[in-house]
């Protein structure tokens, strides 16, 4: 029986990584380019500074500092304005029985504020919440899971993992836990393949949390 769930944040509760895809495709097409935003969808589960280090050397950025503060200023915005839940999203994890937490390459302040923003802050105490700066290497190394199994005495088949991007289920799969792969963010786009996840270790992948819900219940 699964007694736990430990879900990433960006791209499983709140529709995030869409945000940062539109902030790469407004900077690149204001300088000329015309890029549409999903073609920064797989960057999706990335944190944001590696995200940037990539762009710099593929586009030859120049003015790394600026790049940077340009993207954040973006970025930020389209947060504090744009943030949604994942579809489902609020209804399961209002309606969960289970200890809940979060795992996630976002930093935990952004997270907190993140709750807030989208009404679920009553559902994820903070000492439930964990984020890369809390350990020495994020996702894909699985420091992040493995932080949140030592400090609260978690039972790996008890625990359950969700996901919606390669380096995340890779993080899972390596903290020896099962991960189950969601793509009902709008950054899964039809043609992105979902084998992604499954080439990862996901145990099984749902494009919904109806879904996903039925398949931990059988666990």
């Amino acid at each position: 029986m699964i007694k736990n769930i430990i879900y990433d944040f960006d791209g499983v509760i709140v529709d995030s990584e869409i945000l940062a895809s539109k902030a790469y495709a407004k900077y690149f097409n204001d300088l000329g380019y015309s890029l549409k935003e999903e073609e920064f969808y797989d960057y999706a589960g990335m944190k944001t500074i590696e995200v940037i280090d990539i762009l710099i050397q593929k586009y030859q950025i120049k003015d790394k500092v600026k790049f940077s503060d340009d993207i954040f200023k973006i970025i930020s915005n389209n947060y504090l304005f744009n943030l949604n839940l994942v579809q489902g999203a609020r209804d399961y994890i209002c309606n969960s029985k289970r200890n809940q937490f979060i795992g996630s390459n976002s930093n935990k302040d952004r997270i907190i504020d993140g709750l807030k923003t989208v009404g679920l802050s009553s559902f994820f105490v903070k000492d439930k919440i964990y984020s890369f700066d809390m350990v020495k290497y994020p996702k894909p190394h699985p420091d992040i899971y493995l932080k949140a199994l030592n400090d609260n005495s978690l039972i790996s088949n008890e625990t359950i993992i969700v996901e919606d991007s390669g380096v995340g289920v890779k993080a899972g799969t390596q903290a020896g836990l099962r991960v189950f792969g969601l793509t009902a963010g709008k950054h899964w786009h039809s043609n992105r393949d979902k084998n992604e996840l499954y080439d990862n270790g996901a145990l099984e992948v749902f494009s919904n949390y109806e879904d996903l819900a039925s398949a931990i219940e059988s666990l």
